[in-house]
């Protein structure tokens, strides 16, 4: 029961965004297309649930994320009047997608599994997982789609350029800190080990770091072109913080990390003098006796 009411209220939340952004939204055949983005990112997931469950595997998970990024920008970008703004967030949302699903798909070919799944036998949790997906590309993406799907077209101004510098920003420190990552596991002399070198000696979460600006950097580019309620989908870069800093991210590999690795010291020195995810601003964590 606790999963069927929380299934059901990501879908009004959904709704009530969709219904935000959709305030100056271009229509097809009368339909807000921001909505109509909106329900596609949620029956995509649904339809690929289904095989999904049937087969018992995951490895689909992140790549239907990603793919359902480019479908819905994608139908934004289209059925929209043609405009340098409206494309440049496309662009950027498409190029994100595209790095972050290869990756997270390769890595979890080759890990075999993703452990955030390990209750994927019961119908109904896994289908709150998917279902949250849907939530997660209609929420993350709502700043940049109201802007692309806004019947009102916007010129490029200063904004643009700020928007576009964050968003370079993050998007390089999350790339850069994944292949750091990445390389540091594949050499045999750091098998169970943890990193903390290169940008990771800043930072326990660097990639977060990186999305979490990047996701910023598209609302400022998103901003001059929503009006009245549609400012309710600047809650995009928020929720990826929330998301990233206190959901499904940060708290369960901060879990893990102590888990393998509590008892050292070195760890606990680590975790003491580095800050969670912003060397500016995140005080760090005093390590456990």
């Amino acid at each position: 029961m606790n999963l069927l009411f929380q299934l059901v209220a990501s879908l009004v939340l959904a709704f009530f965004i969709a219904l935000a952004a959709s305030q100056n939204s271009v229509e097809v055949n009368g339909v807000p297309l921001f909505g109509i983005c909106a329900g596609v990112a949620f029956v995509v997931q649904w339809v690929i649930f289904i095989p999904s469950y049937i087969f018992q595997t995951e490895k689909f998970y992140d790549l239907t994320g990603s793919l359902t990024y480019l479908t819905i920008i994608g139908l934004g970008v289209t059925l929209s009047p043609a405009d340098p703004q409206r494309l440049l967030l496309g662009v950027l949302v498409a190029i994100w997608a595209c790095r972050l699903g290869l990756f997270l798909f390769m890595r979890i070919h080759k890990a075999g599994k993703d452990t955030r799944f390990d209750k994927k036998t019961n119908f109904m949790w896994f289908l709150f997982a998917w279902n949250t997906q849907g939530l997660w590309v209609v929420l993350t993406s709502a700043a940049a789609l109201t802007c692309i799907t806004s019947a009102t077209s916007v010129p490029i101004s200063w904004l643009t350029y700020l928007g576009l510098t964050v968003w370079i920003l993050g998007f390089t420190v999350e790339v850069i800190s994944d292949r750091q990552k990445s390389a540091f596991k594949a050499q045999p002399k750091n098998q169970g080990k943890f990193i903390q070198e290169g940008l990771w000696a800043y930072s326990r979460h660097p990639n977060y770091a990186g999305e979490i600006i990047l996701w910023f950097g598209v609302a400022i580019i998103a901003l001059p072109g929503l009006s009245g309620w549609q400012y309710c989908t600047l809650i995009s870069p928020v929720f990826v913080y929330l998301l990233l800093r206190y959901g499904s991210g940060v708290p369960l590999l901060e879990k893990q990390g102590l888990k393998r690795w509590g008892d050292l010291q070195a760890y606990q020195e680590y975790i003491a003098k580095t800050p969670i995810l912003f060397p500016w601003v995140s005080p760090p964590r005093q390590a456990k006796d």
